[in-house]
């Protein structure tokens, strides 16, 4: 990311320090474990998700146990993200991430001892606190690892891996409950390749080298308190902050194999398939997403990003409706419908969101911006929304009530909410686009 800062002088580039040949030979293998990590870490998270149907009969929980789990790794997620970033700047961030998402996972193969759900909703939280470290330490370290021209490829190969591998070991889960008491097994298995992934670390990681950034460029990449003001004075921010109020795609997320399980019948490992299904469409998704944003903003400029999510909203909430609210039965058919939701669903956040908030908020306060808004805002409304799954399935009736009135209606509410950007958002790029323009000048 580039980046320019407001002051009376230009600001002084210091010449990066190139990275050796032999380091740059031995990266790719530290990249390998990185995402071998966030697999793994990744993984206990949607063991609960998908296997929870069958730990829900094991332990007698309700559907709100559910809620409560998985709102815990959002808290987890935005508290201690940043302070795990903080003690690995301090410590050093080799040794956190291998006892952090290595040795760490031993709390995760505990959890599968639980004998009920007080023990493990301990277990499982403390097993949460480790998984949750990793991601922001990496980024960092890939910033450092990767020079400039190299870094996209090192994100996109590690998210390519992450993905295609979620792909993959989703339905095998989801066959964990074919087995009596193969949730524990599960996260006996999970616990243990916690701590492949911290012997990974240890012999495939290595540090980079010491290298010097400007002071922009080292601002862009660290989230400030004191920028929030400043942030927040662009109405485009606090705008796209109030929509996300109705984005309940998360809680989808994490109920959808309970769903296909507990109101259309499917078993665990069907479920989990479905759900693999979507998410290969979400995956499809958040690739072409930022391509069609970007054709609309050709086309119609900066209006044309809030046409697309509009229309993006219409038509995840007629997915949602369809793929939930209508009964298919066990044919084929309901794949097609699964696939073709998700195929829709990242077109909005990839093609609309992101590209508008970088286009309103100046490249040396993105950091604060991006984890202000989908760390802390949406992290915790999400957190919010899924501890209200339990009560109000009981308020109105059943699970699929619940995703009628908390995913399918508030996506058709937020489409109409989103005509208050044709007048905000242009001008905010034009205001943004100057003041970039009279930094780079001064």
């Amino acid at each position: 990311m580039s980046s320019v800062e407001l002051s009376s002088t230009a600001p002084v580039q210091a010449e990066p320090v190139r990275l050796p040949a032999n380091y740059k030979k031995q990266r790719w293998a530290g990249l390998a474990a990185f995402a071998f990590a966030t697999v793994s870490d990744s993984m206990e998270g949607g063991l609960v998700n998908t296997l929870f149907p069958v730990i829900m009969k094991a332990l007698n929980l309700d559907l709100g146990a559910l809620g409560v789990l998985s709102s815990i790794r959002m808290w987890a997620r935005m508290i201690f993200g940043p302070i795990w970033s903080m003690v690995a700047d301090r410590i050093g961030r080799k040794g956190v991430l291998i006892m952090m998402t290595g040795v760490w996972g031993l709390w995760t193969a505990i959890a599968g001892l639980a004998q009920n759900y007080t023990q493990f909703l301990i277990l499982y939280s403390i097993g949460v606190l480790g998984t949750v470290a990793a991601e922001p330490i990496q980024n960092g370290m890939l910033t450092d690892m990767f020079e400039d021209d190299e870094r996209g490829k090192a994100f996109g190969t590690l998210r390519g891996i992450s993905s295609l591998a979620g792909l993959f070991l989703t339905p095998v889960i989801g066959n964990f409950a074919n087995i009596e008491n193969g949730w524990r097994y599960g996260l006996f298995l999970m616990g243990g390749l916690s701590l492949l992934t911290g012997i990974a670390m240890l012999i495939f990681v290595k540090e980079p080298p010491t290298r010097a950034f400007s002071k922009a460029e080292a601002a862009a990449n660290k989230f400030q308190f004191k920028d929030i003001g400043t942030i927040l004075k662009t109405p485009t921010v606090p705008l796209i902050m109030g929509q996300l109020i109705l984005v309940t795609s998360l809680v989808l997320f994490s109920f959808m194999v309970t769903y296909f399980v507990q109101v259309r019948g499917w078993t665990t490992p069907q479920g989990a398939l479905l759900y693999t299904v979507f998410m290969a469409g979400f995956g499809v998704s958040s690739m072409v997403g930022g391509w069609i944003g970007d054709q609309f903003d050709k086309k119609f400029g900066p209006k044309g990003r809030v046409m697309l999510m509009q229309i993006y909203l219409v038509s995840f909430a007629a997915a949602t409706y369809a793929m939930l609210q209508i009964d298919w039965g066990k044919s084929f058919v309901f794949y097609i419908v699964c696939f073709v939701a998700g195929l829709i669903g990242s077109i909005g956040f990839s093609g609309c969101v992101l590209p508008m908030m970088s286009a309103v908020v100046e490249p040396k306060y993105g950091a604060t911006a991006f984890a202000l808004t989908f760390s802390f805002v949406q992290g915790g409304l999400s957190a919010i929304t899924m501890l209200l799954v339990g009560p109000l399935s009981k308020l109105l009736g059943g699970l699929p009530q619940v995703m009628l009135y908390v995913v399918t209606v508030p996506y058709l509410i937020n489409a109409v909410y989103w005509f208050l950007f044709y007048r905000v958002f242009p001008r905010d790029v034009a205001n943004t686009q100057a003041r970039i323009a009279a930094s780079q000048k001064i």
